[in-house]
């Protein structure tokens, strides 16, 4: 079909919308614990919430997106959003917090799976590969803007700026005094709400999923679970996720724990600095990807990764500071490289094989979770240990993947 720019334009905006909504948790972990007085186990409960709902909702996903299409789909995404978002703000409490968390996740693993198809319909097969890099782009953008937007908000509206900026001014009236953070999630309702609007008033084209990308019945996932690649896969992706949550969510608590520093001006712009990292990361990951073989660099990145997660855990303020950052610059190209191995090692079934990955996104919820558990034992620094078996295990990849198809170098 004609490329249809507007609707590339309109996944790209979808890509912003997701990264805020799934990765704004983070930055407020620590005003959460504090507000609702939680232990760190309970408050790993949030991320465990709403990352639960990709193991439930991905594969399903894919079977309405091919029974209704893309449009109801990705609207019915945006409704969960704003649903569970708006819950949240206007209960605010721990119970509701988790339900809601589930309810967004399940709106956000609906949209992850519907924008691909499409942009592949949208921008043209020949572009797929460039138009998704840069979606990825746009996406780790956002995840930089939104501790941003979080901080100012909380800021303004402990400082008295209401009066001065109308959209503070309206949130001071409807957001408790001592949860200024819930600000955010009334932002986040509104903008799934314009997000339902504009994709109803949008035609979207008919996407014609090849054979190869038609997710399968159960019986045909039951097969592939049966496969020793499809399971390393798996859990290489879950790896890959749970090691990105778990460090982007207890990055401000832990500068807060060992270091002093404030965890919504401080903390929020080291969350914000991790997910700028993996932007730039993308980039230098695609010069990387020209000059060698992925296995190599991803490798390489791993070990940077490794490094400098030990230095920023035990290492004083200033090199904290600095490596946090740097850990998002090291996995920035895991996602990218693990997903590539993962379809090229398969020659067929890709379609419900990318449903199976997807699934795997329930790392983000467990891993996280297992850090708070292991924290309330013996320390967060100790609970954050845990990641060195997800980052071993991605490091292991590097060793034993045998692609079907290898990256195209320029040698």
């Amino acid at each position: 079909m004609k490329k249809n720019y507007y609707i590339v334009g309109l996944i790209f905006l979808t890509y912003a919308v997701i990264s805020f909504l799934t990765n704004i948790l983070g930055p407020l972990i620590p005003d959460i614990i504090d507000g609702f007085g939680l232990s760190l186990t309970l408050a790993a409960f949030l991320p465990f919430s709403f990352f639960i709902a990709y193991g439930v909702m991905s594969i399903p996903s894919g079977v309405l997106v091919e029974l209704y299409g893309e449009k109801p789909v990705m609207t019915a995404g945006f409704l969960f959003a704003f649903v569970g978002a708006a819950a949240f703000a206007a209960l605010s409490n721990y119970e509701a917090a988790i339900l809601s968390l589930f309810i967004i996740g399940i709106g956000m693993a609906m949209l992850q799976v519907a924008i691909n198809p499409l942009l592949r319909e949208a921008g043209g097969e020949a572009q797929f590969a460039f138009n998704s890099v840069l979606g990825q782009l746009i996406f780790g953008l956002a995840s930089f803007l939104s501790p941003q937007v979080y901080s100012h908000l909380v800021t303004s509206l402990k400082n008295g700026a209401a009066e001065q900026d109308i959209v503070v001014s309206t949130l001071a009236q409807i957001v408790p005094v001592n949860l200024p953070w819930i600000s955010l999630y009334w932002v986040l309702a509104l903008v799934s709400l314009a997000m339902v609007l504009i994709i109803g008033f949008s035609r979207l084209p008919n996407v014609a999923l090849k054979d190869d990308e038609r997710p399968g019945g159960w019986a045909m996932h039951k097969t592939l679970f049966s496969n020793k690649t499809v399971i390393l896969y798996f859990w290489a992706i879950f790896a890959y996720v749970g090691t990105e949550q778990g460090v982007a969510n207890w990055i401000s608590k832990h500068l807060s724990l060992y270091h002093g520093l404030d965890p919504q001006i401080d903390g929020a712009n080291v969350v914000s600095y991790f997910w700028g990292m993996i932007t730039a990361g993308c980039l230098a990951g695609l010069v990387f990807l020209k000059l060698f073989d992925s296995r190599r660099v991803l490798i390489f990145f791993t070990g940077g990764a490794i490094i400098c997660l030990t230095a920023a855990l035990f290492g004083p303020k200033t090199v904290a500071l600095l490596c946090f950052p740097a850990v998002g610059l090291f996995i920035s190209v895991m996602w990218s490289i693990i997903f590539s191995l993962a379809l090229n090692s398969l020659d067929k079934h890709h379609g419900s094989f990318s449903g199976i990955l997807c699934t795997a996104i329930v790392g983000g919820a467990v891993v996280p979770l297992a850090i708070g558990w292991l924290g309330d034992l013996a320390g967060l620094r100790f609970g954050m240990l845990f990641l060195y078996v997800t980052l071993g295990y991605i490091f292991s990849i590097g060793f034993w993947a045998k692609p079907l198809i290898k990256n195209r170098t320029i040698f």
